[in-house]
């Protein structure tokens, strides 16, 4: 079979014989499963850690959103190099390579000592993993026969699915009880096991390495133009934005570089990124959805645990239970959704997934500083159904008008551009969000007269008989209240955008099923 590649148009160099078969099957898929897992675990470890990292590292709540977007976004540049290094290498060793290197990575994670040190060091994580889980969808195919495959990706599938849900959970357990840096120390033992079991169970496994054209200005204008653009998201509010010459200099780098690499990709033989894709009605519109949806729900997934930690005092492992819920519907319905979801139309199940969405958005809109950790679990548990009927179908529209030799090149582009979105949503929710919430405060306190009787009167209540510390309590309680004000205000957006990217969905047409190729079964 041909293994996936993510970035070109071109077919793959084919992979091994499906003769191979590793010594073991069972130790091949846990060392693989393995790989994957720590890999898409480390997307959200850190979420509910944010707070204690950045309160350990001296680092602002803006700061220490940088450890998630720098994943984010490493990892998305690196994905178009996966074909060209599959190719180049062979999968085998592509993969030991970069588990081992993600483990090096997490190893640094865990000794730095300043945010910009544990900043590059995610970074380097995220690009180091970049082909890890193409790679892994691509060995499991090779050496399951046929008649399996389908189970190979329903597992490689919930592996996706059931990370996410341990990140938060495990994240929190570990922080609370022993320290941050164990998070990513954690990858350590888990990574070198994983590759030790791949190499041996895939020792001799035949490959194919062919030496290939590398399109070396896609990949510099890509690499400068995301660079440049994620640098602006997470420093403009900190340097007042157009105000600093740095943000200008930075966004203009950012526009040139990114317009070079957009007319580069189009004209080039053999472009890294294959933009020519987006010619097909069904892949652009089903891009343009899923990556809109999911940079909103990535937002949701950052805002709500910190929103536990800084507003309602939650811990970090709390604040992972009470997230969690939001994975059980999606494993438990990820078998029947694959197996019958195109028995209806896929628009509508698409549709009800954001009306999902949206719903719940909606009804954290109106939560308050008094809400209940069950009410929190309850719309965690519901969004789970959108979050269910979400990838699945996406993937499948999105996919249904390519070529058969287009179908690696569009997965891969849509990750890609998906990655890119959760990224850049998490520095701009982040960032609109202390917006708001310091506009609520202004306006909160605007009406307070420092010399009014009744205030003093309230701050000598509030400090016990010190004006000082009165007026300390109040600014807090003010902030608090002014922070919940600003959530409410994005969550009401984000389900008005939940909303929109339905019309996204229906200008999709069907038949849904891509050409040359069986619906795919779930893979997020």
């Amino acid at each position: 079979m041909a293994s996936p590649t993510p970035a070109t148009g071109k077919p793959a160099a084919p992979s091994a014989p499906a003769a191979f078969r590793p010594p073991s099957l069972a130790l091949a898929t846990v060392g693989l499963a393995l790989a994957s897992f720590m890999q898409v675990l480390d997307t959200t470890i850190a979420n509910v850690s944010l707070p204690t990292i950045s309160g350990t590292l001296g680092a602002s709540a803006n700061q220490a959103t940088w450890v998630i977007t720098s994943f984010a976004v490493s990892n998305a540049i690196a994905l178009p190099l996966t074909g060209f290094l599959t190719r180049r290498f062979g999968e085998t060793k592509i993969f030991i390579w970069a588990t081992l290197a993600f483990v090096v990575a997490s190893f640094l994670c865990g000794i730095a000592q300043s945010m910009g040190m544990l900043v590059a060091a995610r970074a380097l994580q995220g690009f180091v993993c970049g082909p890890m889980y193409p790679v892994t969808q691509a060995l499991l195919l090779s050496i399951y026969p046929a008649n399996k495959r389908g189970q190979a990706l329903a597992l490689l599938a919930m592996v996706t699915v059931v990370a996410p849900i341990a990140g938060p959970i495990l994240g929190g357990w570990i922080t609370d009880n022993y320290s941050w840096e164990w998070i990513f120390f954690i990858n350590v033992p888990i990574g070198v096991f994983a590759a030790w079991i791949v190499g041996t169970q895939l020792r001799g496994r035949p490959e194919q390495p062919q030496r290939q054209k590398m399109d070396y200005i896609g990949l510099a204008t890509l690499v400068l133009g995301v660079g440049a653009l994620q640098i602006v998201l997470d420093l403009g509010n900190e340097h007042d934005w157009f105000a600093s010459t740095q943000i200008v200099i930075l966004s203009v780098i950012a526009v040139v570089a990114l317009t070079v690499f957009v007319i580069w990709e189009l004209t080039e033989k053999d472009p890294i990124v294959d933009l020519r894709l987006f010619r097909h009605r069904n892949f652009a519109a089903g891009t343009l959805a899923m990556v809109v949806a999911y940079a909103a729900f990535f937002s949701i997934s950052l805002m709500v645990p910190l929103w536990l930690q800084r507003n309602l005092g939650y811990t970090a492992i709390w604040a992972g239970f009470a997230t969690a819920p939001i994975g059980v519907l999606p494993v438990l319905l990820a078998p029947a959704v694959g197996k019958y979801a195109h028995r209806v139309d896929l628009r509508v199940l698409a549709s009800i997934a954001f009306v999902v969405m949206a719903s719940t958005s909606f009804l954290r809109a109106g939560f308050n500083l008094d809400v209940d950790f069950a009410r929190v679990a309850e719309l965690q548990l519901v969004q789970g159904l959108g979050v269910a009927l979400f990838f699945m179908p996406m993937l499948s529209i999105l996919l249904s008008d390519l070529e058969p030799h287009e179908i690696a090149a569009g997965s891969g582009l849509a990750t890609f551009v998906r990655t890119l979105g959760g990224s850049f949503a998490a520095s701009l929710t982040t960032w609109a969000w202390n917006q708001r919430s310091t506009v609520h405060h202004a306006r909160l306190t605007e009406h307070i007269g420092a010399h009014d009787p009744s205030t003093q009167a309230l701050l000598l209540q509030l400090g016990q008989g010190d004006l000082q510390r009165g007026a300390m309590v109040l600014d807090q309680q003010i902030g608090q209240q002014a922070a919940q004000l600003g959530f409410n205000e994005m969550f009401h957006l984000l389900g008005m955008i939940f909303l929109a990217v339905i019309a996204f969905v229906w200008i999709a047409k069907p038949p849904f099923t891509a050409k040359g190729a069986r619906p795919p079964g779930g893979d997020h």
